[in-house]
């Protein structure tokens, strides 16, 4: 039954992404995932990267104002207990340990409305703005 409506989901999720998207394009703090217009992607998730913000006490704020915002990757590959390698050590992968301690992702799914993603994007920009 939902393969019926597959390319309705894949819109509401892309009219979503394009609403973070026009909100936070332009904010020195909060990078956009990029698009190319030649690109059939479809947002199953929405992360910004952060820049100058702690990420951390972000995700407090948001939750606290009800809405999840998960942090889907919080330690980088090769400093997870599972692959320890001695051949590899905190800051032999700059842009990984970055990204894992400063992207967070926003509620993404095909229900979202302008009511929600308004709420949402105030909230950040709430706490980016401080």
């Amino acid at each position: 039954m939902k393969l019926k409506r597959l390319d309705e989901y894949c819109a509401a999720r892309n009219k979503a992404a394009d609403y973070y998207n026009n909100a936070f394009k332009n904010h020195p703090n909060l990078v956009i995932p990029a698009k190319f217009k030649r690109s059939t992607h479809v947002f199953h998730q929405y992360t910004l990267v952060t820049k100058n913000v702690d990420r951390n006490t972000l995700h407090e704020f948001l939750q606290a104002k009800g809405f999840p915002a998960p942090i889907y990757y919080p330690v980088p590959l090769h400093m997870q207990k599972a692959y320890i390698d001695p051949r590899y050590k905190e800051g032999d992968f700059p842009v990984t340990e970055m990204l894992c301690n400063s992207v967070i992702s926003l509620p993404m799914h095909t229900e979202l409305d302008e009511e929600q993603l308004e709420f949402i994007t105030n909230a950040v920009l709430e706490f980016v703005n401080k």
